[in-house]
């Protein structure tokens, strides 16, 4: 496969005091092909963020290499990036750091309009695909909730014609009864937009919803890969297994899984 986000053995160490160091990534090799809606899965600090941020060029990979579409991904600097590679675009956790407080949000989203090489919807059909009101352009992010200002990040992330979409937590900061609603819209509109979406998370549940791909990561590596039904019902590995049996039953009686079920 040549067509989209390829991993080839990538790795992210960082350095420590006293000589010592963190390998937060560890030689994950991987790949996303057009069109596909794939869920990235594990525990808070098993390298999941770290390694959304690497095929960004947001963090130096210490080994192996990152391409996507056959051209190499180098790390963001100061220097414009390359055009192609605008077509990468991250959707963050906490919407209201990523949005500029101090501009409007139409303003922020034509912005990610200019970048796009074809012919880019306009701000009010962004903003309808998200279930914003175009009547709310002129507002700034303060102006909305939470979710309001995450789907604001989606439609601006797709305002710019992306070729792949990477929600790194997108729903987490999110009240529990919006969460399934948005990554669903996040899927949708990536679907609409002909790109690829890797969907980070640590929600299997919500992966089970949208994703046709499931990868489990823990510690840095790739431990299980394959079709979402099948890691649902025949996981392979013990990790995967009490990933999902973490998952609070809907009996209406609150019961929680057992903590032994959890621990290795």
């Amino acid at each position: 496969m040549t067509d989209g986000l390829v991993l080839d053995r990538a790795s992210v160490t960082y350095r420590q005091s006293l000589g010592h160091s963190l390998t937060a990534v560890d030689g994950v090799s991987l790949q996303i092909g057009s069109g596909e809606v794939v869920g990235l899965v594990g525990e808070s600090g098993c390298g999941k963020s770290t390694l959304a941020r690497a095929v960004c060029g947001l963090e130096r990979l210490s080994a192996g290499s990152v391409s996507f579409d056959g051209a190499p991904v180098g790390r963001l600097g100061l220097r414009k990036r390359e055009q192609s590679l605008l077509r990468i675009q991250m959707i963050f956790q906490n919407p209201y750091a990523s949005l500029n407080p101090r501009r409007r949000i139409g303003q922020q989203i034509e912005d990610a309009r200019k970048i796009n090489p074809g012919d880019a919807p306009r701000v009010a059909e962004l903003l309808a695909q998200v279930e914003i009101e175009p009547s709310a352009v002129n507002r700034f992010p303060h102006e909305f909730s939470g979710g309001q200002r995450q789907r604001i990040a989606i439609a601006r992330a797709v305002a710019s014609g992306p070729d792949l979409l990477i929600g790194d937590e997108p729903i987490a900061s999110l009240d529990a009864s919006l969460q399934a609603r948005v990554a669903t819209l996040l899927r949708d509109v990536a679907v609409r937009a002909g790109a690829s979406l890797l969907f980070i998370s640590h929600d299997l549940a919500i992966v089970r919803l949208i994703a046709t791909r499931v990868l489990v990561m823990r510690s840095g590596r790739i431990i299980e890969e394959g079709p979402t039904e099948r890691i649902w019902n025949d996981p392979q590995q013990p990790y995967t297994k009490r990933l999902l049996k973490a998952i609070p039953v809907a009996d209406g009686l609150g019961r929680l899984p057992e903590i032994d079920e959890l621990v290795d």
